[in-house]
């Protein structure tokens, strides 16, 4: 009897507690997703007033938002069209950079082991903890220093360092686990059916690593392409990126046309992150 009355006791109470932690992750779910949900209802507003919850649904904040990436108003420096296409080439060039140099650095890293791994994976996460802020400033007197001293405008480059900066954490992460499961008698069987260290790095190491680095360009591409405060400090006339164009399209007034775009922008998210998940996690993926 006392057993009895023990197991429904410690049954009641995993009950009470996988209802308490089910409620947390709900609230936390919700937290995280009303914001995007509200920029999705909006989107869809049919007034010409940013009403919560709109009174009519349309699909004319859409068509505006194509208009201006697309259409005759895309075109000038200060377009959204030029801004979508710095985006496009900053967050192309930050995934192919991070990733040339993140592979070697990860190899490096597991192969050579030691304290100093885990000094050089420090020292590699700073900008994840460093103030945004702070180091939009520091960038900005770096590039105003150099184009002082030497004459030369850096042009995206003023942007894509910045970024590769910011990207460089999430890939060595995904790298370093890539590259933590090739064990090193691969290499080692490579090299005595006759390959050289060279060559069986790079066909045996890198395919075993390339959900590993596919992963890490994505999230790298992604964090550049959403990239707002530290490219802030850094943007001129000529060089901006669409964040930065909604942002100065917000200014003054908030335009229902941004909503548009930023709805495009999740989805666009959402998709890439889809991606990664299921390259890291194969059939055992959410989506």
């Amino acid at each position: 009897m006392a057993t009895l009355f023990a197991s429904r006791r410690t049954s009641a109470h995993r009950g009470s507690f996988g209802i308490v932690m089910n409620s947390l992750a709900v609230l936390g779910l919700v937290i995280a997703a009303l914001p995007v949900v509200v920029i999705l209802i909006m989107s869809f507003s049919g007034g010409t007033t940013l009403d919560f919850p709109p009174k009519s649904l349309s699909l004319r904040w859409y068509v505006a938002a194509i208009d201006v990436l697309f259409g005759e108003k895309s075109e000038g420096t200060m377009s959204a069209f030029s801004a979508l296409g710095s985006s496009l080439a900053v967050g192309v060039f930050t995934m192919l950079a991070t990733v040339l140099v993140c592979v070697p650095l990860s190899y490096a890293l597991v192969r050579s082991g030691g304290r100093w791994r885990h000094a050089a994976e420090l020292l590699f996460t700073l900008p994840i903890v460093f103030p945004l802020v702070v180091l939009g400033v520091a960038y900005l007197l770096m590039t105003e220093a150099f184009s002082r001293e030497t004459g030369m405008e850096p042009g995206l480059m003023r942007l894509a360092i910045p970024h590769i900066t910011l990207a460089l954490p999430f890939v060595l992460r995904n790298c370093l686990s890539a590259m933590s499961g090739v064990g090193i008698d691969l290499e080692e069987a490579a090299q005595s059916l006759g390959a050289s260290p060279l060559r069986a790095i790079l066909h045996v190491v890198v395919p075993l690593m390339k959900p590993g680095i596919m992963a890490g360009m994505i999230f790298a591409f992604i964090i550049s392409f959403n990239e707002f405060t530290v490219t802030f400090f850094m943007y001129t006339i000529d060089v901006r990126t669409l964040p930065i164009w909604m942002y100065s399209r917000t200014v003054s007034s908030l335009d229902p046309t941004t909503l548009a775009i930023s709805t495009l922008i999740i989805a666009l998210d959402v998709a890439l992150i889809a991606w990664v998940d299921k390259l890291v996690a194969g059939k055992g993926s959410l989506f």
